[in-house]
């Protein structure tokens, strides 16, 4: 009966350690991933900013600039693509609409980003743009892959249309979270005028011939949870400036927009919850369930080996019996 149950033990034993590594290492990857169907929005605000007066092209100070970002999965551009893909993709289709104190528009912004729901390594497809211009992206962009390394990543700029280095500097304690922060700096720039302007009959178009050019900088900050990969909070040094051209009236240049870009404070502590929540799954398939399989295997092990070796322990001898002495007789 000992010698069965120590191999049944022994076969729990081999099952358990060897779903270690397999859960870890095989089945993380694969059931890893963002859903398709994902809809996040997020709201950041710029106080005490610069902003442009398109009435009188003069820079003013307002109290604060909101804007307003927003992320929905396409389920059906996302399954029509996995066709050829031959991966789980994901499709957002994201909006950053920025408002001014009176509650005007500033800017409008459509994009597309097609990105591979496991790695979050970009996917390139019919469709993928920014303000209607078809882009190629390289490198992530608003989310970085699960379990992310201490080094620099790739990082595409909405505005520029280019990629360039966000570099790792250092882990922090952000809301009881250990993070890691990463920096970019975006040199100005020339870039495109939005399709959408904030005053009605001035179009992209129109703004070029007067021969005044849109230029912008900024120092992009995040403070990323590894374990997910999300971004638990962000930030913003942005500055634009429109140059030269018949438009400024013989200025230079102007200060279109300027501002210290924050996520608002409801936002950060839903997406700390969000993200704590998060991180306990991911840390179940890559740290708990892992490390626990193991340590039961070798449990399971030992006891195997424990009842294996009592039942070959040689039994002890019979105590030898003593007869009885015959009756004498006269």
């Amino acid at each position: 009966m000992r010698r069965k149950a120590g191999l049944i033990l022994l076969a729990l034993a081999v099952f358990f350690a060897a779903l270690s590594p397999l859960l870890r290492w095989y089945a993380f990857p694969r059931l890893a991933k963002i859903p398709a169907n994902q809809y996040q929005d997020m709201v950041l605000e710029a106080k005490d900013a610069t902003l442009l007066d398109y009435g009188t092209m003069k820079a003013r100070k307002v109290p604060k600039v909101t804007i307003v970002q927003t992320l929905k999965g396409n389920v059906e551009a996302s399954e029509r693509i996995e066709k050829t893909a031959g991966k789980d993709v994901v499709v957002w289709d994201g909006l950053s609409y920025v408002q001014g104190p009176d509650g005007k528009m500033v800017s409008r912004i459509p994009e597309r980003y097609i990105f591979d729901a496991h790695s979050q390594e970009p996917v390139h497809a019919t469709g993928e743009m920014v303000d209607g211009d078809p882009v190629k992206r390289d490198g992530i962009e608003f989310k970085w892959p699960f379990l992310t390394e201490k080094r620099d990543y790739e990082y595409f700029d909405a505005q520029t249309r280019t990629t360039s280095p966000i570099h790792y500097k250092g882990t922090r304690n952000f809301r009881g979270l250990s993070v890691y922060y990463f920096e970019q700096t975006i040199p100005w720039t020339k870039v495109s005028f939005p399709k959408a302007m904030p005053v009605r009959g001035i179009t992209p178009e129109s703004v070029a011939k007067t021969g005044t050019t849109r230029w912008y900088t900024t120092v992009r900050k995040f403070w990323v949870e590894p374990v997910t990969g999300a971004p638990v909070y962000g930030e913003e040094l942005h500055q634009e400036e429109l140059r030269g051209g018949t438009l400024l009236g013989g200025r230079a240049k102007v200060t279109a927009f300027a501002g210290d870009v924050k996520m608002r404070e409801d936002y950060i502590e839903h997406t700390v919850a969000l993200v704590k929540d998060n991180r306990t799954l991911v840390l179940l398939m890559t740290s708990y369930l892992p490390w626990g399989f193991l340590v039961l295997g070798i449990l399971l092990l030992a006891l195997a080996l424990y009842l294996e070796a009592r039942g070959r322990r040689p039994a002890d001898p019979a105590p030898a019996e003593t007869a009885e002495p015959e009756p004498v007789s006269a």
